[in-house]
């Protein structure tokens, strides 16, 4: 299954989201402030920052960011950008809610975007960029069950917060919609969609974790897992390396893994990627033409802003008969026939 647009430019994702071309900014600042995890976290801190680098040649602008390295971080991060210049201030992850709330309603001429989280009621001067990752993650546990040999799937999360277990819905969803149309009985451990309680590491970074959890799914007789606990999830990946893609194989969140965890790109059979990039990039072009409203920006399948990464080395282990019924699904799930929210 390969989907071009993953591939596209920033010239073609940016249209996809509905953006012109700006012309260069005399004089623009765009300002990130991370989670943990560091910039390089080869998920969604890095993903962001990407957006902002790629606004920087498309647009001409000048990007600066400070990282987290522990929650106590988020206030003091911020606040040096308040008084550093920024003409918009984007932070990054869930995590960072209520510091963004709190700075943005003590400075309500600073412009501010927040990954991972909205607000209701909405605060003027912050723009939520939220994704519809769900969608991407019933594709990616449909596939699973279509590729396990031992008909157990696995998935844990780093903490278990809404952006989180997001990907886990769709993902036990997706397994579960192949059942249904399959007559099986794929199970997946690590997540009750009903008592909304599974695995979580309770971190983001902790690499041992990642394997660890993965090891005990495996040893569950899990051959595919599902990690959504950003850079801990490449512990699971050497877990897998070390096993043999024919023993465990893993699905990657966030970025698409094959790409940013050179490595061990062979163990990952997809990636259920979130375009924090393209709307990052959105924000800051909005911001630089005058045009920045508070509210919410949602990346959908439709548009782009989350999506299944190509399968790559596992391109030939996959059916076609599975790849059609995946291009199936997904038009399914964008015209509104396939419901993958309650």
């Amino acid at each position: 299954m390969k989907h071009p647009g993953l591939k596209s430019s920033l010239a073609t994702i940016i249209a996809a989201l509905g953006l012109a071309a700006a012309s260069p900014a005399m004089s623009f600042t765009a300002c990130q402030v991370t989670d943990t995890g560091g910039i390089d976290d080869n998920s969604f801190n890095q993903t962001a920052w990407k957006g902002v680098q790629d606004a920087q040649d498309a647009f001409g602008v000048e990007g600066r960011f400070l990282e987290s390295q522990a929650e106590t971080d988020y206030d003091a991060n911020i606040n040096s950008l308040i008084e550093g210049d920024c003409d918009v201030i984007i932070t990054v992850g869930f995590l960072l809610g209520d510091a963004t709330e709190k700075a943005a309603k003590a400075n309500p001429d600073q412009p501010f975007s927040i990954v991972d989280f909205a607000y209701d009621p909405v605060i003027p001067n912050v723009l939520g960029q939220v994704y519809a990752t769900n969608q991407a993650a019933f594709l990616a546990g449909y596939l699973a069950a279509g590729m396990t040999q031992t008909k157990i799937l696995g998935t844990f999360g780093g903490i278990n917060i809404p952006p989180v277990t997001i990907f886990m819905d769709g993902f036990v969803k997706g397994a579960n919609h192949w059942n249904a149309e399959k007559g099986d009985s794929v199970m997946v451990l690590g997540w009750d969609l009903e008592t909304r309680e599974g695995l979580f590491t309770n971190n983001f970074d902790n690499l041992d974790d990642g394997r660890a959890f993965a090891q005990n799914l495996y040893d569950e007789g899990a051959d595919i897992v599902l990690p959504v606990a950003g850079p801990v999830g490449l512990g699971s990946a050497t877990l897998a390396d070390e096993l043999g893609i024919d023993r465990l194989k893993i699905i990657g969140v966030d970025a698409d893994l094959y790409f940013t965890d050179t490595e061990r790109q062979h163990v990952y059979l997809t990636s259920i990627t979130k375009r924090m990039d393209a709307t990052v990039a959105q924000v800051i072009e909005a911001t630089m033409k005058g045009e920045f409203e508070g509210g919410l920006l949602v990346g959908t399948l439709e548009n782009g802003g989350v999506d299944l990464a190509p399968l790559h080395d596992m391109e030939d282990l996959v059916p076609d008969e599975l790849k059609a019924e995946l291009e199936a699904l997904r038009a399914g799930i964008i015209d509104g026939s396939i419901k993958v929210s309650d």
